[in-house]
């Protein structure tokens, strides 16, 4: 499984948006300063992933999100949730063989 997922910087409230084959790792990774694209904008919160079957479907996904149509689309998704301070949301993307 593979991961496109966004971050919300405490310090700075701006987004980092990557992708990963762990996202638990790559979250501890962040956290722990041991990105430099991230290490000053501690701490990191994870407010959107999105589960993919392919590496390819969620580093497509990962720059779509960092286009400026990304980037709104994200914000309209994640209104409420970043309101409201709600868990990160979470979108299974499957494909079943059929």
């Amino acid at each position: 499984m593979y991961y496109a997922y966004v971050l919300l910087s405490l310090k700075d409230e701006k987004f980092y948006i990557g992708f990963t084959n762990n996202l638990k790792r790559r979250l501890k990774e962040h956290n722990s300063g041991k990105n430099i694209s991230t290490k000053s904008r501690l701490p990191l919160r994870l407010i959107y992933y999105e589960a993919h079957l392919s590496q390819r479907d969620a580093a497509r996904r990962e720059r779509y999100f960092k286009t400026t149509k990304g980037k709104s689309t994200l914000r309209q998704m994640l209104r409420n949730s970043l309101e409201t301070g709600l868990k990160p949301m979470v979108i299974l993307l499957a494909m079943l063989a059929g």
